[in-house]
């Protein structure tokens, strides 16, 4: 194995709770702005999500790739349809009495910080297990 795939499996890990603490901060800041109802763009906040794409590298005698990590390739607006509340005192009622909320639920983004969360955390193990393991098999060449 060559020296610089010794340590591919930590860079692989390591990409992936790089990309799963952005798909959390994503997820908190669609939280934040479940009440929205006036973003920047003029309209109700729409939800954010995160595209992740594989990161190949050149392979070693073949074609192909080899897998080098994830990253985050874009962040997209949910295009589903934006719900309308009765809320007539509300300024950005409209003339029959009704604002247009965000699209955000709040369950799907707590099974989307959840599981983002639980992504991180098996990287984060992945990462300290190839630790112990290069400890253990440091341990045995010295020993």
């Amino acid at each position: 194995m060559p020296f610089n795939d010794l340590f591919a499996a930590t860079a692989i890990s390591s990409s992936g709770m790089s990309a799963e603490r952005l798909r959390m901060e994503v997820v908190a800041n669609n939280i934040a702005n479940a009440n929205t109802t006036r973003s920047a763009n003029g309209g109700p906040y729409r939800r954010q999500d995160v595209v992740f794409a594989e990161v190949l590298g050149a392979a070693r005698g073949g074609p192909g790739g080899n897998l080098r990590g994830v990253e985050a390739v874009e962040m997209i607006e949910d295009p589903s349809d934006l719900p309308s509340v009765y809320q007539p005192g509300h300024p950005d009622a409209d003339a029959a009495g009704n604002v247009r909320m965000p699209n955000v639920q709040l369950p799907i983004e707590m099974v989307n910080l959840l599981t983002a969360a639980r992504a991180y955390e098996a990287n984060l193990r992945t990462s300290q297990t190839f630790r112990q393991m290069n400890e253990q098999a440091l341990a045995l060449l010295r020993g």
